[in-house]
């Protein structure tokens, strides 16, 4: 690592000292308005108030996770321990380089959360949120102010997505002083360099706030070499409490060689090897928001949002199991041509939101509407010739592209939410989301006649319903129970055929189904946190694949029910007693989740009798049966460390739920593990800062996932004993 990347923060830090000690004293800015909470909170995890900004909250199971108080990896954006004190988040830890985020809940899919709408201070950043739900960014950790996470609830305000919502909330300007910067350089194992720089600057009614990012790495497996850039700028003018605009532009770019899978037997003998060294991926990421808001008055206001994406998904690779070699071509001495496989994505949004609080029978409520317009354009290029080469190379070297496709969604959709106060305890919140979605594709799959696809547009009308509720047993618990309706779209893959031999059933239909909630949470004394609740997912018309005449027949496979359990809990150890609060503070956390998914319909005529075939009563892939996480937390002034546990169940990668893995390692058990992790902070001389930790501290060898395809096929293994260590500044 360069010494530059340490010099230079320090020179900064000087020029912001100086103009700092010129500033006039005397000087007034103008501070934006901020919620209270009158019940304190926990500094690290916390849930949202009743009203939360224009979003309604009252009712629904959240998280606020406030990402700067955590001794987390930020450098890797590690999500075992970013959602430590979230239960029931289960997580695919296949890429070390933290470039993507999968993650789930209640035995959701983890694949690049796309069960989760997924969102950027609060408008979307993956590919297509109906047709193509993937999120291949997830913004760097050290920028984020705070990760928002609503339960399958968030579906009337956000959208129609059964795991809810996934807000990242970027750092803002500051709002007490005339600037602010910040700089932090991360060194690791396996050659990770990581730089992130922000400034801030606020100026009366201006304000700016801007990050710069830099993550590379050899990888802890061979040939899973990285290097990702990432920029933010957002510019904010607010001349009055009552009126803002702001504008906000995101940008990142990476390349990212991926190591393929493995076999069960290599992943026993040396799970960091690799027998791809000429597989990569690209995903330039571009994300736009406008937007402006007005306050009437103290009980009404409007917010506008209008946002673009515009971005790409690039891969090159040999795509085949493991058995098939990437070698040499004797006739050519050269290695084979490699895959081509080549998405853009163009879409453009808005959202308008509108929240007043009005009064019946003398008692205060709170309506919040909302209505958006969408369009997305996908345009999928694959199977393509790639070149012979070892590097990323993005180029078609001859001929035609194997598949041409072009996808569209157009949305509107318009949502009512209202908090009836019927008591100053007792709170009733009923909802309604109208969803209208049109749906459009065209092209071909291959170059043969018989690979034409029939242009295919589908429009659909859902209307979605649910119902809160929230009582005040206490001053500072409550009991809050929620229900909403859901339902996921036909995605453009499950409408596009994997061979000219395979069908799609015409009747293809969404699937539909709910969330419900009932729980308890509160903190007692500030000494104790918790929120345990219990939940019921109803997933209908899952989409799956029949045989047919000897050939794939996509259609609608059954239904599957995930319940359970999800329990956190935070003891505040010294709290109680004066004399050990002198010493300190320490803490200890349990987030616990018990969770039992499983397919209840199976609806192929031709198998339904037969045991063996039949899924009725098997568990739902990719869902383990637990997920629990523990941790302490000691930290006295300036100092602090944390230890955390993960302990997960095991699950199968396929819904027959076969147990012995077959040769390309693509079914088979998802065995249990545990891993733990520690990590610490110290902040001296005010501005100054050092962190590191070890990750993976006893070494464990493990896996999350079996891959039935790309990044693979066969087992993804999750990384192994890892060290980091940071230095900052912060004025």
């Amino acid at each position: 690592m360069r010494i530059s990347n340490f010099i230079s923060p320090l020179l900064i830090f000087s020029v912001f000292k100086l103009n700092a000690q010129k500033t006039d004293t005397l000087k007034v800015n103008t501070l934006q308005m901020v919620e209270i909470s009158t019940i304190q909170i926990p500094k690290q995890v916390y849930r949202m108030n009743e009203v939360n900004e224009m979003n309604i909250m009252a009712g629904k199971k959240n998280e606020v996770i406030n990402v700067s108080s955590l001794d987390a990896d930020l450098s890797i954006n590690n999500a075992r321990q970013l959602f430590s004190k979230v239960p029931g988040v289960s997580i695919w830890e296949n890429d070390g380089s933290g470039i993507q985020t999968s993650i789930a809940t209640r035995g959701l899919n983890p694949n690049r959360s796309w069960e989760f709408n997924v969102r950027q201070n609060g408008v979307d950043i993956s590919s297509d949120v109906f047709g193509y739900p993937e999120a291949y960014f997830t913004p760097p950790t050290e920028a984020v102010q705070k990760i928002e996470i609503v339960r399958g609830a968030a579906s009337l305000q956000f959208g129609p997505q059964f795991g809810g919502l996934l807000n990242y909330v970027i750092k803002k300007a500051p709002i007490d002083k005339a600037a602010s910067f910040e700089s932090r350089q991360t060194i690791g194992a396996y050659g990770l360099v990581n730089s992130y720089y922000s400034i801030g600057l606020n100026k009366r009614a201006f304000s700016l706030f801007a990050y710069f990012h830099n993550r590379s790495a050899d990888g802890w497996r061979e040939n899973s070499k990285y290097h990702i850039n990432t920029g933010y700028i957002s510019l904010r003018y607010a001349p009055s409490p009552k009126f803002y605009v702001e504008a906000q532009y995101t940008k990142m770019n990476y390349e990212s060689q991926q190591p393929g899978g493995l076999t069960d037997s290599l992943f026993n003998d040396n799970s960091r090897k690799s027998f791809r060294s000429r597989n990569w991926m690209s995903t330039p990421w571009n994300v736009i928001n406008l937007e402006t808001g007005y306050n009437f008055n103290m009980n009404t206001k409007i917010q506008l949002k209008i946002f673009a994406l515009e971005a790409e998904r690039n891969s090159v690779g040999t795509l085949g199991n493991i058995f098939t070699q990437d070698t040499i071509n004797a006739s050519t001495n050269n290695y084979n041509n490699r895959q081509l496989d080549r998405d853009r994505y163009s879409n453009l949004g808005a959202e308008l939101r509108f929240l007043s609080n009005w009064n019946l029978f003398n008692k205060s409520n709170t309506l919040a509407i909302g209505a958006r317009l969408f369009r997305g354009n996908t345009y999928r290029k694959a199977n393509g010739k790639g070149s012979t080469g070892n590097d990323l190379d993005l180029n078609l070297a001859f001929g035609t592209w194997g598949r041409n496709m072009f996808f569209q969604t157009l949305n509107q959709a318009a949502f009512v939410e209202n908090i009836f106060r019927i008591s100053p305890k007792l709170t009733i919140t009923p909802g309604l989301r109208l969803e209208m979605l049109e749906a459009k594709g065209e092209g071909y799959i291959n170059t043969s006649a018989t690979g034409l696809t029939i242009p295919q547009q589908r429009k659909r009308t859902v209307i979605l319903a649910g119902i809160g509720a929230e009582f005040k047993a206490t001053k500072s618990t409550n009991i809050y129970t929620n229900f909403s309706q859901g339902f996921r779209p036909v995605t453009f893959s499950e409408i596009t055929p994997s061979a000219t031999t395979d069908t799609i059933d015409p009747n293809l239909k969404d699937a539909s189904g709910y969330n419900a909630d009932l729980g308890y949470r509160g903190e007692i004394q500030n000494v104790f946190y918790f929120d345990a609740s219990l939940f019921y997912l109803y997933y209908n018309n899952r989409i799956g694949n029949l045989v047919r005449n000897g050939n794939q027949f996509r259609t609608n496979i059954g239904a599957s029910v995930s319940k359970g359990a999800e329990i956190y809990a935070e003891l505040n150890l010294f709290q109680p007693f004066k004399i050990l609060r002198k010493i300190g503070n320490l803490s200890a956390f349990a987030s616990l989740s018990f969770i039992d998914a499983t397919y209840t319909r199976w609806d192929d005529p031709s198998k339904i009798n037969d045991p063996t075939k039949t899924l009725v009563k098997r568990r739902v892939e990719n869902a383990p049966q637990y997920i629990h996480r523990f941790g302490v937390n000691y930290s006295c002034k300036k100092f602090s460390v944390s230890y955390q546990i993960n302990s997960v169940g095991a699950a199968f990668a396929d819904a027959l739920n076969t147990e012995k893995p077959n040769t390309t390692a693509t079914v088979g058990v998802i065995p249990a593990y545990v891993i733990s992790d520690i990590s610490f902070s110290y902040t001296f001389l005010k501005y100054y800062r050092v962190n590191g930790g070890i990750n993976n501290l006893n070494n464990t060898q493990y896996f999350t996932r079996r891959a039935g395809g790309y990044p693979g096929p066969g087992i993804l293994p999750g990384m192994a004993r890892t060290w980091f260590l940071g230095f900052g500044v912060s004025i």
